[in-house]
């Protein structure tokens, strides 16, 4: 008896085995018999299956990301962009995901190039300085929508796309880099000019300023050196006036100091010279 209940045992637990899965909270999955979708399930827990004659599909339910390999646009303007963008989807409708593409490898080809046939569409319309400003949020919301009508065809929602990057190509870039270095150039010798101009301006200002500050010193100078000469001779004839003969008499030793002290000149005078009326008793003749 235990020997004809072990293999049934047996038996029952394989079947057992081959006719449960699990989803998981991750999955959502379609049971094929004979490649013939027969039932989704959307919802994570234990489910069944016919052994042997049904077989389950797994698809991811979170939102995937996608890179997309970059593309070269030319933009309205003819100027030429490298753009490097990703988006987000997910699997919403699992039936027709797998009816029309199959698995999740095929999927992400055909969405690449729907996106890059969109991105080229779209910004193709627009100007270099648009696709490089804020406004590139609107285009890219145009490209969303653009990408989602077709990705339903695929049970697939398109959640964001976004450009990663955009740069241009390197010869432009090389170009562009020639061109603003030229301009930062002439910019910096139209500064360095201006500064030059500014230095003589601000040089000859100062110049004149101090020209006009010398001229007004020394014109107060002069005009308080001749009024100290004039308060000093007034100061002296008021002196002087006082006793004519002592005057005189200064006047003569000032005379006699300067000729007779030092030097090497000679001078030949009279003995009876005015010049020498203070000495002696000699008196000068009428």
């Amino acid at each position: 008896m235990k020997k004809i209940l072990l293999p049934i045992v047996i038996l029952i637990a394989a079947l057992a085995f081959f006719s449960i899965f699990i989803v998981k909270e991750v999955n959502q999955a379609i049971v094929l018999q004979f490649g013939d979708p027969k039932k989704i399930i959307l919802k994570p827990g234990l489910n069944f299956k016919i052994p042997f004659i049904q077989n389950v599909v797994f698809l991811d339910s979170r939102i995937l990301n996608l890179d997309t390999p970059p593309i070269e646009v030319i933009a309205s303007d003819q100027k030429r962009l490298i753009v490097d963008a990703f988006a987000r989807f997910q699997i919403v409708d699992p039936l027709k995901f797998y009816i029309s593409v199959g698995n999740e490898r095929v999927a992400r080809s055909r969405l690449a190039t729907i996106i890059n046939s969109r991105l080229r569409n779209v910004l193709g319309q627009q100007e270099l300085q648009t696709l490089l400003s804020k406004d590139r949020s609107k285009q890219m919301s145009l490209i969303q929508e653009g990408v989602n009508v077709e990705a339903k065809n695929f049970g697939i929602k398109i959640v964001d796309v976004r450009i990663k990057r955009a740069d241009l190509p390197e010869a432009n870039s090389e170009a562009i880099f020639r061109r603003m270095q030229t301009e930062r150039e002439k910019e910096a010798k139209e500064f360095r000019a201006r500064g030059a101009e500014m230095a003589v301006t601000i040089t000859s200002t100062a110049d004149k300023d101090v020209s006009v500050l010398l001229a007004n010193a020394n014109k107060n100078s002069e005009i308080m050196k001749g009024q100290g000469d004039g308060e000093r001779n007034a100061i002296f004839a008021d002196a002087f006036g006082r006793d004519p003969e002592f005057f005189a008499f200064y006047r003569a030793m000032q005379a006699y100091e300067t000729a007779l002290i030092g030097g090497d000149t000679s001078v030949i005078l009279s003995p009876d010279s005015e010049f020498f009326k203070f000495f002696g008793n000699i008196k000068p003749k009428k």
